[in-house]
């Protein structure tokens, strides 16, 4: 199983950024999908997550209004494109599948996304 993120980078205050989740070696409709960050010193936090068949979503409250969540699930691949970004967003952002019908998760390497003022 891989998810391999890609799409971090610098980027200025106000600016956008698309992060992208590639996963293979899993079923991908079957799998419920979320994006996590974690800051230095801080704990991995959630920041979104969309339902297998992508009709539904979930949000943080910090990046609600600026983010959107999406997956292709024909590409096996999902999206978090961020709007707005802010000095605070400044992250590693990592990719989440969690198995619907069970326990199961797996978690990518992450992707560092630095956004300076």
């Amino acid at each position: 199983v891989q998810l391999v993120e890609s799409g971090g980078g610098l980027v200025q205050a106000g600016g956008s950024r698309r992060l992208s989740c590639a996963a293979s070696g899993i079923t991908f409709s079957l799998y419920s999908m979320g994006w996590y960050r974690q800051a230095p010193g801080k704990q991995r936090d959630l920041v979104a997550t969309i339902s297998r068949s992508g009709d539904s979503t979930n949000y943080a409250d910090s990046v609600k209004g600026r983010w959107t969540i999406s997956r292709d699930n024909a590409k096996n691949t999902m999206y978090l494109q961020m709007n707005s970004l802010k000095p605070e967003d400044t992250a590693v952002y990592y990719c989440n599948a969690h198995f619907t019908f069970g326990t199961t998760d797996y978690w990518g390497q992450g992707t560092q996304v630095t956004v300076s003022s």
